[in-house]
């Protein structure tokens, strides 16, 4: 005997899935968080390599080295040169200066901060409805997630159901945390860009941090990190954040 379900028992059975794929989605970044509770960062220093590609994703446009320092709580600094030209970007919290060539500071809009994507990869001391808060800043539904293997490795996919590969969404391994960023641009919102993680290390304890970014826009390779060193814990002193320091500088 068949039997048929009514609306009722319809979206019953929808409910139950969404709230199981929310489930895992909760359950995959407190394991996470917790982790990161486990090791505390305080602070970070990573020199990196950055290249920036032409439009068509194949060949270098400009190539130049980034010092980036963070502090916790949401203080970030980059010092970069990219064929000879000086820059320094500073964000504290929600506002942003850059430091310019020729010494002028100047503080800049939202869409326009810094160049620096890492606290997606590496993401620290957040608290999971903060994590899952901002990712659905991204566009990413945390009430859809999916399992599955990448490299023999467990990913929770969150934001996206099996075989979506167009949706925004977050991949989360389960040992080496954010693998890949699936999210709206910013600021119009209206096409997506896709941000890989990979070659993670160790950093302290059971933390891993991705030696290698690449950021794609309509599969075509826009930007790609190349970490050369990550310092920890280093004790990084206020003035480097300081936006008046900024501006005092030589």
């Amino acid at each position: 005997m068949v039997r048929i379900l009514g609306p009722l028992s319809l979206g019953l059975v929808v409910v139950l899935a969404a709230g199981t794929a929310a489930s895992d989605a909760r359950r995959a970044v407190t394991a996470f968080v917790d982790r990161l509770a486990g090791a505390p960062v305080t602070d970070l220093t990573i020199r990196q390599q950055l290249t920036i590609y032409h439009a068509d994703g194949l060949h270098p446009h400009s190539t130049g080295d980034q010092v980036l320092y963070v502090k916790v709580p949401q203080r970030r600094r980059v010092e970069q040169e990219i064929e000879g030209r000086r820059e320094t970007h500073l964000t504290v919290g929600d506002r942003a200066w850059v430091r310019q060539a020729d010494g002028r500071v100047d503080e800049v809009p939202r869409d326009r901060r810094m160049p620096d994507r890492t606290h997606l990869c590496a993401p620290l001391t957040r608290r999971p409805t903060e994590l899952l808060a901002e990712w659905r800043g991204l566009g990413v539904r945390d009430d859809i997630s999916h399992h599955l293997q990448v490299r023999q490795r467990p990913v929770t996919v969150i934001g996206a159901k099996a075989g979506d590969r167009g949706s925004p969404a977050v991949w989360l391994d389960d040992e080496y945390g954010v693998v890949r960023v699936i999210a709206r641009t910013l600021p119009k919102g209206q096409g997506l860009v896709d941000l890989t993680c990979s070659e993670h290390r160790p950093l302290a304890n059971a933390l891993y941090f991705p030696h290698r970014q690449e950021l794609f826009s309509e599969g075509k390779l826009l930007l790609r990190l190349i970490v050369h060193s990550v310092a920890v814990n280093g004790g990084l002193p206020d003035a480097l954040f300081d936006p008046d320091a900024l501006r005092r500088e030589r």
